[in-house]
């Protein structure tokens, strides 16, 4: 996971994998293809049109198009295709476009007032540091969003300035059935058949300004888009992804490796089931809540299936052992460095600071999640805590609550609406109050039990009585306390607003001790990575940062796989394996139209010439992670091949131990999209605004495939 910058380091790697461009000239963000590749803000997608069309995964969009869905006009099922720019339709809120035009260097200024601190007082300064860079970056270039990232833990820092698109509407998305065929059996799986692909397209103001939606809007002029490439594919072709990855740990210690092994990951994995099963007995006969909750969760669900596979991955590979074993090997080298002892002991001394927290990671883990994963509670949370940072100046409110955040939180209260039955609610919050419960006394957060009690009599009777006489679930009344005073915020009976309160003061407590080991480790790791890419460099090995949502870029190969002893995977699936596995029951439903058109070998230009048939998916070896979703994979010549969309199982374990034997990324092909928009669900505006044809309508039916398949 390059950063564009490091590419001129890896020329000739590049080169030898066919690469037949100048991989200086990835290193400029304001030039293509690098300018065409946007941030949604956890996927990543492109540019493909002077229009503003903006090419991602099905997936990520799918939040767009549950909001947009009932159960009379359910767009999951159903599919979307505005015919004109009139009918395309918001994708919420708080949907973003982010296009990155600057990434700079600035590690002295904000490690200036740093040094010498240490715990709290060091995070602090490199907090206000950060928050003086982005001010100055956003009121440069009203429009843009900054923001200061951390590379290698603490020893480098950039300034990253994006524009903010902040009028972003669904325009085109296959069905579910299509989109997400498969679902979560095959998630993290190959063979896989989906077509995991939707359209959305950027809007500006009439003046050419990021704006919010509004009727008058235009769609935005990218200085730069993506051709999609009409060739074939095959093993061994080169293949290039740049995107968002949002964040690997593949440069944590021995010791972070063994929490996640021991406790991290098999705990998730019980509580995200707990929680999709509470999701399930609150939703159980209501189709209402069903769409409501559709997008988190496919969210949770992806979350566990995951860290069931990272598990297992890390496991069968010993990652544990492996590192620490690169540990050793450091610390051999290091001994013979001028340096040695103070960076020994600044190593030492983060191990420490690492190990205390665990003392209290189970509380900590469900206290996060009764915030983060429920949309009344959550909300009033949010408006406690803006109240309270609201009688700040600007520049000392807690991040994510200062003036250039409040257009977010507005955008998550209004989305609450669609996304939001007490019922479900009420079960999520049970279930974690019910493991709150069983922790040890000591463990407990008081200002929880404060409010929903100390045993499950008293909690269901809080949660009948909260969820019973709030109003938080009119959005006016969600707005209103937006816009009010921080003392009529502070001041209101509402019982949620009541209990945000009170539960603030826990929030509020506990930041401080996590603030001041964050700064520790700021302070502390920066000795680690010294020592970890001294002693690769000494092998003569670049060492790239850990993915930190910046623009990243990986190349490689179409690659096949052989997991394990007498299996091999060949690296490109074709919509024979979409009948194989239609049962005609979710998520093996393959839509009647999609059937209909294999069945008559209706693929036209599309089709791959040598399978004689239509690919759906493809294989490379490249390096991806979570946030890398819907970005763009790209040939020799910088042209759109497809769009990736997941990992196979065998390298699930990747966001911690990389293992090329194994990684392999997994992708629609762009062949597949097309043949969607021209033979199945046609788009013929789209394709035409893309520059590309009808797929060979005119060519009659492809050959027949070979025998055997």
């Amino acid at each position: 996971m390059w950063l564009p910058s490091q590419l001129p380091e890896v020329e000739s790697a590049m080169r030898d994998s066919g690469f037949q461009g100048d991989p200086g000239s990835l290193s400029d963000l304001s030039k293509p293809p690098m300018s065409a590749v946007v941030s949604l803000g956890g996927c990543t997608a492109s540019f493909v049109s002077p229009k503003g069309l903006v090419v991602t995964n099905h997936h990520c969009a799918h939040g767009a198009i549950q909001l947009n869905s009932t159960p009379e006009n359910n767009l999951i099922v159903d599919g979307f295709n505005a015919a004109t720019m009139a009918d395309e339709l918001s994708a919420g809120p708080g949907a973003r476009v982010l296009v990155t035009d600057r990434f700079e260097r600035i590690t002295d200024r904000i490690l200036a007032d740093a040094r010498g601190a240490t715990g709290r007082a060091y995070h602090d300064a490199v907090e206000a540091a950060s928050k003086a860079a982005v001010a100055e970056c956003e009121a440069e270039a009203p429009g843009y969003r900054c923001s200061v990232v951390d590379m290698y833990y603490g020893t480098d820092f950039h300034l990253v300035r994006q524009l903010e698109i902040r009028d972003v509407r669904l325009v085109y998305a296959p069905p579910d059935a299509i989109g997400s065929y498969g679902d979560e059996i095959d998630n993290f799986m190959w063979p896989r058949h989906s077509g995991d692909f939707t359209f959305y397209r950027a809007y500006v103001g009439p003046d050419g300004k990021p704006a919010a939606y509004s009727p008058d809007n235009v769609p935005f002029k990218p200085a730069a888009w993506l051709t999609v490439s009409t060739d074939p594919l095959a093993e061994g072709d080169f293949a290039m992804l740049a995107g968002y990855p949002g964040r690997t740990f593949r440069h944590r210690t021995a010791a972070e490796f063994a929490d996640q092994v021991e406790w991290q990951l098999p705990s998730r994995v019980e509580l995200m089931s707990a929680l999709l099963a509470a999701i399930e007995r609150g939703s159980a006969g209501s189709a209402d809540a069903g769409v409501r909750y559709a997008a988190q969760v496919a969210s949770l669900k992806n979350t566990l299936k995951r860290a069931q596979g990272e598990l297992d991955g890390l496991r069968r590979s010993d990652a544990v052992a492996e590192r620490r074993r690169q540990e050793a090997a450091m610390s051999a080298w290091l001994a013979s460095q001028p340096d040695a002892a103070a960076t020994r002991a600044d190593i030492d001394a983060a191990s420490r600071v690492i190990a205390s927290a665990r003392a209290t990671r189970e509380r900590d883990q469900l206290f996060g999640l009764m915030q983060a994963q429920t949309q009344l509670l959550g909300g009033a949370m949010r408006l406690q805590r803006l109240a309270l940072e609201r009688g700040k100046p600007d520049a000392e409110r807690e991040g994510g609550y200062q003036l250039r955040d409040e257009a977010r939180i507005e955008a998550a209260l209004r989305q609450a609406q669609r996304r939001y039955a007490p019922e479900v609610e009420r079960a999520i919050l049970s279930e974690l109050l019910a493991r709150h419960r069983a922790l040890p006394a000591d463990q407990r957060v008081p200002e929880i039990e404060q409010v929903f009690g100390a045993d499950a009599a008293a909690a269901d009777a809080a949660l009948d009585t909260l969820y019973a006489d709030t109003v938080l679930a009119s959005e006016d009344e969600r707005l209103r306390l937006l816009a009010a005073a921080p003392a009529e915020v502070q001041a209101s009976t509402d019982p949620l607003m009541r209990a945000a309160a009170t539960l603030l003061q826990a929030v509020l407590r506990f930041e401080d001790g996590d603030k001041a080991r964050a700064g520790e480790l700021l302070r502390l790791r920066p000795a680690y990575m010294r020592g970890m890419i001294g002693h690769a460099r000494s092998e003569g090995r670049a060492v790239y940062p850990d993915a930190n949502s910046t623009l990243r870029v990986s190349y490689g190969r179409i690659e096949s796989l052989q997991p394990r002893d007498a299996v091999s995977w060949a690296p490109l699936t074709t919509v024979e394996g979409i009948v194989e596995k239609h049962t005609g029951v979710a998520p093996f439903d393959a839509p009647g139209p999609l059937r209909d058109a294999i069945a008559r070998r209706d693929f036209g230009a599309t089709a791959d010439p040598g399978l004689g048939t239509q690919t759906v998916n493809f294989l490379t070896n490249l390096d991806t992670t979570g946030g890398n979703s819907g970005s763009p994979v790209m040939d020799a010549r910088g042209r759109l091949i497809g769009l990736n969309f997941d990992s196979n199982w065998e390298a699930v374990s990747a966001s911690w131990k990389f293992d090329p034997r194994y990684k392999r990324a997994i992708h629609v092909d762009a062949r597949y999209m097309r043949w969607i928009m021209a033979r199945v669900y046609p788009a013929p505006q789209l394709l035409a605004e893309m520059g590309l044809p009808l797929d060979g309508a005119d060519r009659g039916p492809a050959p027949a495939a070979a025998a055997g398949r």
